[in-house]
């Protein structure tokens, strides 16, 4: 492998890194949204098969205690 060969290859990487560091952000704001979009489904789902007045399944049940904690003085 020659120098001119050597430096085609650094400059092929370099450009699939920033290739990679461009597209990266929007892959992962696109699954992001996929998975909002499923929980919204399934929100509406639930809200549609519960009769009204039975709390839901999904949501946590409020503590009577709350969950306060001592600041650093």
């Amino acid at each position: 492998m020659n120098t001119t060969q050597t430096e085609a290859l650094i400059a092929m990487v370099a450009v699939l890194g920033l290739f990679v560091l461009m597209v990266a952000p929007a892959v992962i704001g696109i699954l992001r949204d996929r998975r909002i979009d499923w929980q919204i489904r399934r929100a509406r789902a639930t809200l549609v098969t519960e009769p009204p007045g039975m709390p839901a399944a999904s949501r946590p049940e409020h503590r009577a205690a709350s969950r306060r904690h001592a600041r650093a003085a």
